[in-house]
């Protein structure tokens, strides 16, 4: 009978810590959760990589090797997204490659985005954002801007982003020792020096702006959204990967 209990006790008492450590394993993953409908399209994005050609995925696999490099010397990244206006795509870049970096669990990633010039985070954006889920309201939580200013979220315990339109070169973004990405050609062809940038990337993107006022301008923003989405999706997942072979 004593044989029987110390060979139970054996057994159950592994099981006990073996299952007690993968609970607490399992309550830090869910500690931060993004919203239901942003999960879902999240998934759908980190599924979809086929529709990105080869010689793209190698330009955006040079900003993954500059985030890897990064993250090797330091516990943070910063990146900020650049376009002429900051109005449409650098918003889209931002907070896709954020939204990326906390879906693969990839810690110490810090994305801004800004412009060659300073106009309005646009509406019709901001919609199509709102439609895969990402939360979006008007703040009046930094002050002084003229521009509309917005506190973006996207899930559960993860802290609340400052966003509205802004030179790069803006006071909220990183002042040095940031990779740039330049996500349309005009910003590309004009501002070849991005001050104090360590890094700098070219990946243009077709303006969706083009379609404004027409019969298909919500299906031009919702797949301009979806190919930022994939593409940026695309550079954590490579992240995330070479990480875990180290």
């Amino acid at each position: 009978m004593k044989t029987s209990n110390v060979f139970l006790s054996l057994c159950i008492i592994p099981f006990l810590i073996f299952n007690f450590s993968s609970f607490t394993s399992l309550s830090k993953m869910g500690k931060n959760k993004l919203y239901p409908k942003l999960q879902i399209y999240s998934e759908n994005l980190a599924s979809n990589f086929e529709t990105i050609d080869e010689e793209r995925k190698l330009k955006l696999q040079e900003i993954g090797d500059y985030i890897i490099k990064q993250k090797e010397s330091s516990e943070k990244v910063d990146v900020t997204v650049i376009c002429t206006h900051n109005s449409r795509r650098s918003h889209f870049g931002q907070i896709w490659l954020q939204v990326a970096a906390y879906y693969y669990g990839v810690e110490g990633i810090n994305t801004f985005s800004g412009g060659t010039e300073a106009t309005a985070f646009n509406s019709r954006a901001i919609a199509a954002l709102e439609r895969v889920g990402v939360k979006l309201e008007k703040t009046t939580a930094f002050e002084g801007e003229e521009n509309p200013v917005y506190s973006m979220s996207v899930g559960k315990n993860y802290s609340k982003t400052i966003m509205f339109s802004k030179k790069y070169t803006h006071k909220q973004n990183p002042q040095n020792g940031f990779a740039a990405i330049m996500v349309c050609s005009d910003a590309d062809k004009n501002c070849p020096l991005v001050m104090g940038a360590d890094a700098r990337f070219a990946i243009p993107f077709e303006d969706p702006k083009n379609s404004d006022n027409t019969p298909s301008e919500e299906q031009v923003y919702n797949e301009r959204c979806q190919q930022i989405g994939t593409e940026f999706f695309f550079v954590m997942d490579y992240v995330k990967t070479k990480l875990n072979r180290k």
